[in-house]
């Protein structure tokens, strides 16, 4: 049990987990302009269902070429009946074989970036974010891709995380022993609510993930990788646009922003639907 789900202190090289669910086909005759990797849990049925409508949707920006995947581990109990039928009716679920726990998240950001890596290598910008995050995917697209003509290589931006130190109080979310982490500060990193980066450097990261060791804080640990390659993270152009906090609604506001944390179900929709009618106003 423990060999295969994640003796911690090891390199993610010796982690080679299976696809149990794939979409090999899905750039098969289509150049992403842009992917969306969204990590998710089996039970988040209903968040996936609305960022489907809202953000998510493939066809959000005309003329824009977008593919959405959910990414998931696998549920210690229980069978995988529901999502696979989920899985064959949307077609954009990828899930690997390691248990889906929040000390695996930087395996389901491997897998996404792996998935990339191998099926999708040709994108142009790839964006990880979780299902609480609202992401005005117009914004993004139109407003800070679209302009980064021709696509850029090596590049990776997001709410940028510097200075930062690990925490070593056992109360907190963010707490990583000097075990796992002996160092006493982190590179710099990208909030894992929400980071963009250009197609090429997916293969990067997970050829540096062969060689660093494992930690479980995703977000952190992909800037070990970058690092680890000599990539510099691009600040945002404004501090603004990725908000790690919940932003209180206003269409104005929604609509000059990338990501907004902590959205539930209901509200993607009654956020993506009031921009939409208010996108000129502002």
């Amino acid at each position: 049990e423990n060999e295969k789900f994640g003796n911690k202190t090891r390199s993610t090289s010796r982690w080679s987990f299976k696809f149990i669910i794939n979409e090999k086909e899905k750039c098969k005759d289509k150049t992403p302009f842009l992917i969306l990797l969204i990590a998710t849990t089996a039970a988040e049925i209903q968040h996936r269902s609305s960022i489907r409508k809202t953000w998510g949707n493939e066809a959000v920006v005309p003329g824009v070429e977008i593919v959405r995947l959910f990414m998931l581990g696998i549920e210690s109990k229980g069978s995988n009946e529901v999502l696979r039928t989920e899985s064959e009716q949307y077609h954009d679920i990828i899930q690997q074989d390691f248990l889906d726990t929040y000390h695996n998240l930087t395996l389901k950001t491997l897998m996404g970036m792996k998935w990339v890596a191998s099926y999708c290598s040709g994108a142009s910008f790839v964006m990880k974010t979780d299902s609480d995050v609202f992401v005005n995917t117009i914004y993004l697209v139109e407003k800070l891709l679209g302009p980064l003509s021709p696509p850029p290589q090596n590049y990776f931006t997001g709410c940028l995380m510097k200075g930062h130190k690990p925490i070593r109080n056992k109360n907190s979310k963010w707490y990583i022993s000097e075990e796992e982490y002996p160092g006493d500060k982190y590179h710099p990193f990208c909030s894992g609510t929400g980071y963009i980066f250009s197609g090429d450097l997916a293969s990067k990261i997970v050829s540096a993930s062969v060689t660093i060791k494992y930690i479980h804080l995703e977000d952190v640990y992909v800037g070990l990788c970058l690092n680890a390659k000599g990539i510099q993270i691009v600040p945002p152009p404004s501090p603004s646009l990725f908000n790690i906090y919940k932003v209180p609604f206003s269409p104005c506001l929604y609509n000059n922003i990338i990501t907004a944390h902590h959205t539930g179900t209901y509200e993607h929709v009654l956020y993506w639907e009031t921009l939409q009618k208010n996108r000129h106003t502002c």
